[in-house]
């Protein structure tokens, strides 16, 4: 790479992106090009600079990191490496390593900087963030990351999930997974906010969303499901959500 790279900055703790910008000074071959605190502003940084590097915290005040990603590549048209970088421990690591570049671990440590920037540099091309939805899983699905009620992150693909269902007595949502456990998602989190992690994932009643994937047939007001969920019988379709449910179910 004879030209500069271009890089730019997604966090919101100063004191990390001070770090961060004093230990990049030292590469006469990577130029800072901005600085974004938010997952909004953050977009629009992108899409104006069009950078080869992007440095993006796991978790923004407004959005993931992993849905900022998906979110850029819906318009991504150029070639650009994603180091993600955080301050939750290794477990977060491992479950993501193969959905970015590289990732380093808060506060950043210089030589772990160095040999990912080494990695960068000497890398065939660039890899596009379209990654993040194509590995360990099936091809081209879509990743994203949920946050529960204690601040955990977990990665999950769309057939990972059945269903979320409100639970009324805690007022949080909750993820059905294919392994049979559940999920408690955190306290704020809206059913828009799960609707809009992927066009399958439906809601067919105030207290159910359902990925259509797994819907086999409504038999009167009940959701009859594929397994591993056939033996779910709680999940009813209320009168409100029926047209637009039953609109999406023919589309399938």
């Amino acid at each position: 790479m004879n030209d500069k790279i271009k890089a730019v900055i997604i966090d919101d703790e100063e004191t990390a992106i001070d770090n961060l910008c004093f230990e990049l000074k030292k590469y006469q071959w990577i130029s800072v090009d901005g600085i974004a605190r938010n997952g909004k502003s953050g977009i629009r940084l992108i899409e104006k600079e069009r950078p080869d590097l992007l440095f993006l915290d796991v978790e923004l005040p407004d959005m993931l990191g992993m849905d900022l990603a998906i979110k850029v590549h819906e318009f991504q048209n150029w070639d650009m490496h994603i180091i993600f970088y955080t301050a939750y421990n290794k477990y977060l690591i491992d479950a993501l390593r193969n959905y970015a570049f590289d990732f380093l671990l808060k506060p950043v440590d210089p030589k772990e900087l160095s040999v990912a920037l080494e990695r960068l540099r000497s890398a065939d091309g660039i890899k596009s963030p379209a990654n993040i939805q194509s590995d360990g899983g099936r091809v081209g699905e879509k990743s994203f990351m949920v946050v529960t009620p204690m601040g955990d992150l977990r990665v999950l693909r769309v057939s990972d999930i059945g269903y979320f269902r409100y639970v009324s007595d805690r007022k949080i949502w909750e993820v059905a997974l294919v392994n049979g456990s559940f999920i408690p998602l955190k306290r704020n989190t809206r059913a828009e906010n799960l609707c809009a992690y992927d066009s399958a994932f439906v809601q067919v009643h105030q207290s159910y969303i359902i990925n259509m994937n797994y819907l086999l047939m409504v038999q009167g007001c009940q959701c009859v499901m594929y397994p591993p969920f056939n033996n779910v019988d709680e999940i009813q379709v209320s009168k409100k959500f029926r047209k637009e449910m039953m609109e999406r179910f023919c589309q399938l």
